[in-house]
């Protein structure tokens, strides 16, 4: 339930509060005040699209700003945590600022979010009814929406079973089409990898093994070079039998003079051992040096083997690399893929015989779709036709026509084409929304449409933006019970001119508008008692302080009161 409205600098209206409550509430004021400021307030923070010309002249930005209850549990929880959101004590914090420049931006919770972000969670929140609503009533869609919505649980639990069952059922067709039709493209693709996996195959590449090869390549092409090297590097270090030259040998020179003053000083004597530690380094690296020369293979055939091996590989990776791993990675993705193109037939026949098997499955869950609409569109009729004779529309009545397509026509929502039918007066044949019914008809309709699908109402606020356009006399008596009866299931707000339906409300604002010459300002202020009778006066005559516009007034504050619905 909304709580709190706060609207700043938003087109006449330069600051105004609104305190709210559950029940009926109704916002009055003189043409061109800005009530409908207020509905318009509620569009922005469902996040429709912003209007440069709601600033108001003068000022740097518009600012909206509500306060809103929220339920534990509720699925908004979750939809604020996402958008970053925070919602204390049970209250959630909407707002939207629009600048002078044009720019817009929302709010959810104390975080920034995208319009879009703050569009699905005030859908959670307050549905809004207007002339564009009335418009969407024409259409098919939504008329099967509400007519799906009244058949209640019974139909909703048949719909979740037949949704994705459907959606499976298009997803078979779609495959076996697609398996079917791309016959050639898929021969051609079946042929390359085929082709790709025989080159592959025919080579049996290991993981790592070009690295491999190219050590081995650069050892063997080097191997002379790396035995001369080797010899020369121990003959340096250890020199040959006939002479001291190698570095060995000058080492045991060195060593021999220190050990001849062994014991003179200890200094000295420490560094002797390390002298001797060198020669013992030189013996095993030489050692090392003459072992590694010896194991050096100068092998041609085996360099040309490795050469080739290298080459053949170098092929695979320009096609299939640039590594050998994703060599190997490409040869086991093909394989799986080869083995689904080359089971084409196998997939189809399988596709096939689950598609009897569901298709059946699908076509009766529809037709039970069909029969529960038929059957509510009978109720829906019977309803609304008995509440637009309470809207003082006696001769008028609403037909809801269910029309089944061949099974072959199934579409998501089913094998229904659902369309309203409206006739105001006897002896008129039924005729589509958009040709049949006017404007105040219209407003009839919505209303009594709601009155009877308010059971399947699942946001907990109503907002009605002047649907009493083009009614007056009993019928707005009508339609201010309706609406006093719609708010004993939802908070109900209502923007009206008729003061037969402001009598009816549990809460009553006033716009009202100041003009000094120069600006024009409005502000909102909350009626009762002898406000609120001046209020209704000056709706019925044009003046309050007309003692027979005041005593009609009171006449229909009563009436209200003794007549509310139960």
């Amino acid at each position: 339930m909304w709580r709190h409205i706060r609207l700043s600098c938003l087109g006449v209206i330069e600051d105004a509060e609104l305190e709210l409550s559950s029940g009926f509430t109704v916002i009055t004021g003189e043409t061109g005040a800005g009530k409908t400021m207020v509905v318009t307030a509620l569009g922005l923070l469902r996040g429709e699209r912003s209007d440069l010309g709601l600033v108001r002249q003068g000022a740097s930005q518009a600012r909206v700003e509500a306060s809103v209850d929220v339920t534990a549990g509720s699925p908004l929880e979750s939809l604020v945590s996402e958008a970053g959101g925070l919602i204390e004590d049970g209250e959630l914090l909407l707002g939207r600022v629009l600048s002078a420049q044009g720019r817009s931006r929302a709010f959810v919770g104390g975080s920034g979010v995208p319009a879009t972000v703050l569009a699905a969670i005030s859908d959670e929140l307050v549905a809004v009814h207007g002339q564009s609503d009335q418009h969407r009533l024409l259409r098919a869609a939504e008329q099967r929406s509400a007519l799906d919505r009244f058949a209640g649980d019974d139909f909703a639990g048949t719909f979740a079973e037949f949704e994705p069952k459907f959606g499976r059922l298009r997803e078979i067709d779609r495959r076996i089409d697609e398996l079917h039709t791309h016959v050639q493209e898929r021969a051609r693709e079946l042929d390359l990898l085929t082709f790709g996996l025989d080159e592959i195959a025919a080579v049996e590449p290991q993981i790592d093994e070009d690295y491999e090869l190219l050590a081995e390549e650069g050892k063997l092409a080097h191997a002379e070079a790396l035995v001369m090297a080797g010899h020369r590097a121990h003959d340096a270090l250890a020199g040959d039998d006939t002479d001291i030259d190698g570095a060995r040998g000058l080492v045991a020179v060195a060593l021999a003079a220190l050990q001849d003053v062994h014991g003179h000083d200890a200094e000295l004597d420490a560094l002797t051992l390390r002298v001797n530690e060198v020669g013992i380094l030189l013996d095993e690296m030489g050692g090392e040096l003459s072992s590694y020369a010896t194991r050096v293979e100068l092998d041609p055939v085996r360099l040309a083997v490795v050469q080739e091996r290298r080459a053949v590989l170098t092929g695979l990776l320009r096609k299939y690399g640039p590594s050998m791993d994703d060599v190997v990675a490409w040869q086991e993705k093909s394989s799986a893929r080869l083995a689904e193109l080359g089971d084409d037939d196998s997939r189809i026949g399988e596709l096939t015989s689950e598609r009897e098997t569901l298709g059946p499955e699908v076509f009766s869950l529809a037709r039970q779709l069909s029969a529960k609409r038929t059957e509510a569109a009978e109720r829906l009729s019977g309803l609304v036709t008995a509440e637009l004779a309470a809207l003082s529309m006696p001769h008028a009545h609403l037909d809801v026509q269910v029309a089944s397509r061949e099974e072959d026509k199934i579409n998501p929502h089913g094998l229904d084409d659902v369309e309203f039918l409206f006739a105001a007066n006897n002896g008129m044949q039924a005729r589509p929304l958009n040709k049949g019914a006017s404007g105040g008809e219209l407003s009839r309709l919505m209303l009594a449409l709601e009155v009877v699908l308010v059971d399947q109402r699942t946001v907990p606020t109503l907002v009605f933006d002047e649907v009493d356009a083009g009614i007056g006399g009993k019928a707005a008596v009508e339609v201010g019970r309706r609406l006093a009866r719609l708010a004993q299931h939802a908070q109900v707000l209502a923007v009206t001119h008729l003061p037969q339906v402001a009598a009816f409300a549990d809460h009553h604002f006033q716009v009202q508008k100041d003009d000094d010459g120069f600006v024009t300002s409005s502000s909102v202020v909350a009626l009762d008692g002898e406000h609120r009778v001046d209020e209704l006066a000056r709706m019925l005559a044009g003046q309050e302080d007309s003692a027979t516009a005041q005593a009609h007034a009171r006449e229909l504050l009563n009436l209200a009161r003794t007549s509310r619905p139960i």
